[in-house]
């Protein structure tokens, strides 16, 4: 064999060598690649909401209530003769309630909306590890819809409070709970996800007497019975209590994708006086009578409209009087709302959740001149 010979076939034998080392490297790297693919993939299912919601849920409660509730029943309620010889009869009856709830400390104070345990006999509490508590009612606040709850131990997991005027429009949000009563089935809190809508709305003052204002609007799913759980922002804090939704029609209890929240920063003044004296008092004097004004009081004034409340009496040395009111003075305006009749001026104290110690600005018109008088509401004669 000639020497160009052996050096051909040792090329070849190199280059086959070569050639399979090479295919068998590649497909390491393939394989490679594909599991740090695969584990890109996977990881990226884990993300800052799937944490928060992993956190945050041994700290959210399922709550059943059981409420007393009155109604009357009568067959022939719109006639006269009948109501007077046969009033209405009175019923009691229990209704459960379901909603949610959230601990707030170590030691077992749970929040919660007032509605969903108010006028309750028993209520009891579901943490996700299945334990099961009866609750003892701290406190109902019925204006600001804020409840608190004490279970009995120590040890609870418990969620951080936010800041509620530290909201972004369209920062993602959390709403946690107990929608028609799946935390009884499952023992761990349905989690929806969505985005800050809006903020301020204000809703006034309800027949219920509950006082909906600066409520946090989201779009994250919230069904009956999320009521009383925590909306929590990216990072696990509570920035809101959810409340209430529009379901767009009266016959549907659905989301559609239109929820509200009670602002946290409300909830913590309302909780650390639920928990001080188990109510919030928000009694006020301020020490005047007032009537509307009507066509004929106007004209007997001479005055050319009929907007505004007439003072017809103040108290000597009460807040009113202390404020440089007069008899004869018309009220126009409270805070820069309109006041059109009495009763404007109790409701916009009760919807900014006024009492003894805050201050009203109120625009007057004493004679044919307009001025701004600042009173301080006191507290009521005992």
């Amino acid at each position: 064999m000639g020497v160009n010979e052996i050096i051909e076939k040792s090329l070849y034998k190199f280059v086959v060598i070569a050639q399979l080392s090479a295919m068998f490297s590649a497909s390491e790297i393939v394989a490679q690649n594909k599991e740090e693919i695969n584990a890109v993939i996977y990881n990226g299912r884990r993300n800052i909401i799937t944490e928060t919601v992993a956190k945050s849920s041994p700290a959210v409660a399922g709550i059943n209530a059981i409420q007393i509730r009155e109604y009357s029943r009568t067959p022939f309620a719109n006639d006269p003769i009948w109501s007077l010889l046969f009033p209405d009869r009175v019923f009691k009856q229990r209704v459960k309630s379901l909603g949610s709830g959230f601990l707030i400390s170590s030691d077992g104070f749970v929040l919660t909306n007032s509605h969903v345990i108010e006028n309750a006999v028993e209520v009891v509490v579901t943490l996700s590890d299945g334990t099961d508590h009866e609750a003892e009612i701290v406190g109902v606040d019925r204006a600001s819809d804020i409840a608190l709850l004490k279970l009995e131990g120590k040890d609870f997991p418990f969620l951080e409070f936010g800041d509620s005027d530290d909201i972004i429009i369209a920062e993602w949000v959390i709403a946690l709970g107990n929608p028609f009563g799946l935390f009884d089935i499952s023992k761990k809190p349905t989690a929806t996800v969505g985005v800050i809508s809006g903020l301020n709305l204000d809703f006034g003052q309800q027949e219920s007497g509950r006082v909906y204002q600066d409520m946090i609007q989201t779009d994250a799913s919230i069904n009956s019975g999320n009521s009383g759980g925590p909306l929590l922002n990216a990072i696990g804090e509570v920035i809101g209590i959810n409340t209430f939704i529009f379901t767009g029609s009266r016959y549907s209890e659905g989301s559609i994708g239109i929820g509200f929240a009670i602002p946290i920063n409300r909830a913590k003044s309302v909780y650390k006086e639920l928990k001080k004296y188990g109510k919030v008092d928000r009694s006020f004097w301020t020490g005047m009578d007032v009537r509307d004004l009507n066509r004929l009081v106007a004209k007997h004034l001479d005055l050319e409209t009929e907007k505004g409340v007439l003072i017809t009496n103040i108290e000597k040395k009460s807040p009113a009087d202390k404020a440089g009111l007069m008899v004869g003075d018309i009220i126009i305006e409270v805070n820069g709302d309109e006041v059109i009749n009495d009763d404007d001026i109790f409701k916009i104290i009760e919807e900014n959740f006024l009492r003894a110690g805050d201050t009203l600005i109120m625009l007057i018109r004493r004679g044919n001149s307009e001025r701004t008088i600042r009173m301080i509401l006191g507290k009521p004669n005992r």
